[in-house]
């Protein structure tokens, strides 16, 4: 039986999650793959704001395909998650709540993981056209030039995932 989520996540539902567990995420989410990252982390660098708050936010590493007509949102499957690991401890130290991606990620994000109380969600690679179907609502929130790596906020329905890596920094790919 999956747990049912709402976003932005709460400390104590973050805290109650194993990994392991199956769940369902409904609210708002943030979408962002490598180039965006890498923006993100310049922008912080050089003393600039951000053009999104992440505290208490959750990231979708995803890059969706065009939608079909009278769709919200073409597929939507993850991206593999260690190509944002240089950039996702920042983002932790930032407030960041949850990531969703799919594969491992380094010792450096799961140590700030549990820092910051933290978790990380797989979604299920190749089932990108499911997921879409949980994608409600989809509005560009910026660097649009970037295509299908510009930043996008998500409303999401029972979007399905796994924690992959809960607070306590117990890992599913590590069993």
């Amino acid at each position: 039986m999956s747990i049912k989520l709402t976003l932005p996540l709460k400390k104590e539902d973050i805290k109650n999650l194993k990994a392991g567990d199956s769940v369902l995420l409904s609210g708002e989410l943030y979408t962002a793959r490598d180039a965006a990252h890498k923006r993100f982390y310049d922008m912080v660098n050089n003393g600039e704001k951000m053009p999104i708050n992440v505290e208490n936010q959750t990231i979708y590493y995803v890059g969706p395909a065009p939608a079909k007509p009278g769709c919200v949102i073409g597929p939507a499957g993850p991206t593999s998650s260690y190509r944002m690991d240089k950039y996702a401890p920042m983002l932790l130290d930032m407030g960041l709540s949850a990531m969703i991606g799919k594969g491992e990620r380094n010792d450096e994000v799961i140590s700030s993981i549990v820092k910051n109380g933290a978790v990380y969600f797989a979604a299920i690679g190749g089932a990108a056209a499911l997921i879409s179907k949980s994608i409600v609502k989809d509005e560009p929130v910026c660097f649009e030039d970037l295509g299908t790596e510009a930043v996008h906020k998500y409303t999401v329905k029972d979007f399905p995932c796994i924690v992959a890596i809960d607070s306590n920094g117990n890992d599913v790919y590590k069993r």
